[in-house]
């Protein structure tokens, strides 16, 4: 009767196998570029981008009320807007409610 030794090679390379299968899995999602961390990125992107178009509107606002004040083109009511806020003053027909 002749003795067979054990197969370790097929059950090394098997295990080596899902070791590295596990390990490669585990990058595309958890890694520093895995899925969740694009998601992250993507919604931080949106963000941003919300952000940005915000501040272009406040940024359009303010370029429209400078250039209504300016000397080429003079809004008269926005200038009278503007002069009773910053000087509180009041006509004496006007009644003011606080």
């Amino acid at each position: 009767m002749q003795r067979s030794r054990p197969a370790w090679g097929p059950v090394l390379v098997i295990s080596t196998s899902f070791v590295l299968a596990t390990y490669f899995t585990f990058a595309a999602v958890q890694g520093s570029y895995g899925v969740f961390r694009r998601v992250q990125i993507e919604a931080e992107i949106a963000h941003l981008e919300a952000e940005r178009d915000a501040l272009q509107a406040e940024q359009a606002r303010m370029e429209n009320l400078t250039r209504r004040l300016s000397d080429a083109y003079l809004d008269l009511d926005l200038l009278d807007e503007r002069a009773r806020d910053v000087l509180g003053a009041t006509r004496a027909d006007e009644i003011v409610i606080r």
